[in-house]
């Protein structure tokens, strides 16, 4: 096992944290040091450090630190490896966006130069596409589709970050409450599913009624339920009936 300790300012000038942050994560009890000396210098250990880069990988999921703090407290190192897996795989997945948009846009410049031509293949290739597009005109109407086109369009970068993360944030905070048994009208809960409605929000705003058919339609359509629970039919339900729960005392 390595004896190697960092005190609070190394630490922090590796990691990028700053010291006040790191003390702040000790008050609240999220990042203990390894121990304190008695001058009340902070010294931090491997541990400490790998804890570190984990709620830093949940704060970039948008998590906040009560809800890292439950997840923290509930996880061991097989959990541990698992959300370090998942995030792996994601940041895998978007460099390889990033490689084909990139191989893309440099093709399209190379041919602009020598005056050559492009298959709208080509031009196109490495752009992802909505598949539920035609779905949902279908069954809500291009009217409805082109709106949320257009919303999106003038996001704000902060409106952007936001879409990208907020349904990750409602289910990652979720998970625990459920697992401890907490009812799907309590407070927290039901702040998480503001989350979801102020996520859902900035594609399209749907009311009471809305809501309600949203929260049957995660559980009902196979695509859906997967890509909310992951497979976890529970997590699923806990959502549906908090949705529902919300849809009936806060919206009209």
């Amino acid at each position: 096992m390595s004896t190697s300790a960092w005190s609070i300012a190394e630490l922090a000038r590796e990691s990028g944290v700053s010291s006040r942050t790191l003390r702040h994560y000790h008050a609240i009890g999220l990042l203990p040091p390894a121990w304190t000396a008695g001058s009340g210098r902070r010294f931090y250990g491997r541990e400490q450090l790998l804890r570190l880069q984990r709620i830093l990988l949940l704060r970039e999921l948008g998590l906040s630190l009560d809800v890292i703090g439950r997840i923290l407290a509930m996880s061991g190192d097989a959990d541990a490896i698992g959300v370090l897996t998942q995030h792996r795989d994601w940041l895998v997945a978007e460099r390889d966006r990033l490689e084909r948009l990139t191989h893309t846009v440099e093709s399209t410049i190379e041919n602009l130069r020598q005056g050559g031509e492009m298959t709208p293949k080509q031009v196109f290739e490495g752009f992802e596409h909505n598949p539920y597009e035609a779905e949902a005109r279908e069954r809500w109407g291009d009217a409805a589709v082109d709106d949320s086109r257009a919303r999106m369009r003038d996001w704000t970068p902060e409106q952007a970050e936001a879409a990208r993360t907020g349904h990750t944030r409602v289910h990652e905070g979720l998970a625990p409450l459920r697992a401890a048994g907490v009812a799907v009208a309590d407070e927290r809960v039901q702040a998480l599913v503001a989350l979801h409605h102020e996520t859902v929000s900035l594609f399209w705003t749907p009311d009471a009624a809305a809501y309600r058919c949203l929260a049957r339609m995660y559980l009902d359509d196979e695509r859906f339920r997967q890509a909310v629970g992951g497979g976890d039919r529970a997590l699923v339900e806990y959502l549906r009936d908090a949705m529902e729960v919300y849809a009936d005392t806060r919206l009209s």
